[in-house]
């Protein structure tokens, strides 16, 4: 609540198309401090703010209170929670660690989906001298609540410092605690298996809405010598690496516009970056759902710059409705969108990145070619193509 970004696209994919269905969705969540007038507009579609922090955030993220007292506040005030069917559970925060210890209280299955990289949140976002005792308190803080019977030591795979360590043995708990454990990507499966997770653990990929796209979008074409229409719709900050993809921008020897929708951290260094290197980029801060989609489909190519942190990369299946070819750097990304549908840089550096844009502006009829192999798939990544198996899920709990 009160972000955009792929969780939060995904989450409000599933509660419409449950809710079109005829199944009934409750959503508990963290958000900013709300009027009276404004958590009734929310209750009006099932939706109810747990209670959070006031004044302190995780970046630009509500927080909620303890867990403890999210439980007590859910009892007293949602006493019909006792029958719902299932808890369906994002994310590890404290609303999330409630969810799951209601459920084993209430006897009631849980269904935990594990979409982020805590270990390369923590090596991103907190500064360096500052990470060790961050993940040390966060996992401390987690096991009050959740046990954590399994102990990730470091190795040379991914929890190569204590930091990551700590962060993958909270993630790994918290999935054994739930009943059934979703993620969004088969890489990302793989890795909490690793790391060991053992309760029953499956792919579901996030979707999107059709009522948020064209329902025939037409194949996107690039003439020579035009100018390349970029669109990034990531958060702007440091895990996402807009400072990296910016520094690409220096080395393109060709016509091109970015339009960068959204906020974060890093959007004021941005800003200064294009202002002292005259950039073409366009900022347009937070937008409308609805805004950011029309901008999508007037884009040639959609961007997506992070690298080893992203488990899903919601912005490229957005892309895939709009029939827009994608660009990544990180090989996991593969996996989400078609074969024949994306430009993938050497490596991570922006000299990589700046040579992959090059090769696009050389070959501009690539664009159409992708964009087509976009449109033959497109009904895949929409939510009604995809709602069955999560309720398979729920049905066999």
């Amino acid at each position: 609540m009160d972000l955009t970004g792929g969780i939060v696209t995904g989450i409000n994919a599933q509660k419409a198309e449950l809710e079109r269905l005829g199944h009934e969705v409750v959503v508990f969540s963290t958000a900013y401090p709300k009027t009276e007038k404004q958590l009734k507009e929310l209750a009006k579609n099932n939706i109810f703010v747990v209670p959070s922090c006031r004044y302190c955030f995780r970046g630009a993220t509500p927080i909620s209170r303890r867990p403890k007292i999210i439980e007590k506040w859910l009892l007293k005030n949602h006493p019909e929670i006792k029958e719902f069917d299932v808890f369906y559970i994002h994310y590890e925060s404290g609303c999330s660690i409630a969810g799951l210890r209601l459920g084993k209280k209430l006897k009631i299955p849980t269904v935990q989906v594990m979409h982020g990289r805590e270990d390369m949140g923590i090596s991103t976002i907190i500064p360096f001298g500052l990470r060790t005792i961050v993940a040390t308190l966060l996992n401390w803080f987690h096991s009050w609540y959740i046990p954590h019977q399994v102990k990730v030591r470091r190795d040379e795979y991914l929890a190569d410092t204590i930091a990551k360590c700590k962060m993958w043995t909270m993630m790994v708990n918290h999935a054994n605690y739930a009943d059934y454990v979703l993620t969004p990507s088969e890489h990302m499966k793989k890795k909490l298996q690793h790391y060991g997770v053992i309760r029953k653990l499956d792919v579901f990929p996030n979707s999107v809405s059709a009522l948020m796209y064209p329902e025939n979008p037409t194949p996107k074409s690039l003439e020579p010598g035009h100018e390349l229409k970029m669109i990034w719709h990531s958060r702007v900050s440091s895990e996402k690496r807009i400072i990296p993809f910016l520094k690409a921008l220096k080395m393109v020897n060709g016509k091109y516009r970015l339009d960068v929708y959204g906020d974060g951290v890093e959007l004021k260094k941005a800003k200064r970056f294009v202002c002292r290197h005259k950039l073409n980029v366009y900022f347009h801060g937070v937008a409308k759902i609805d805004e950011i989609t029309k901008a999508i489909g007037e884009a040639h190519l959609d961007v997506m710059a992070s690298y080893n942190y992203d488990t899903f990369g919601m912005t490229l299946i957005e892309a895939e409705a709009s029939g827009v070819p994608v660009f990544f750097c990180d090989k996991d990304m593969e996996e989400i969108v078609p074969k024949g549908s994306f430009v993938e840089s050497e490596d991570e550096t922006p000299a990589a990145m700046a040579a992959s844009l090059n090769w696009i502006l050389e070959h501009p009829e690539k664009i159409h070619s992708m964009s087509n192999v976009m449109l033959s798939r497109r009904q895949e990544v929409l939510i009604s193509a995809r709602i069955k198996k999560l309720l398979e899920v729920f049905a066999n709990l």
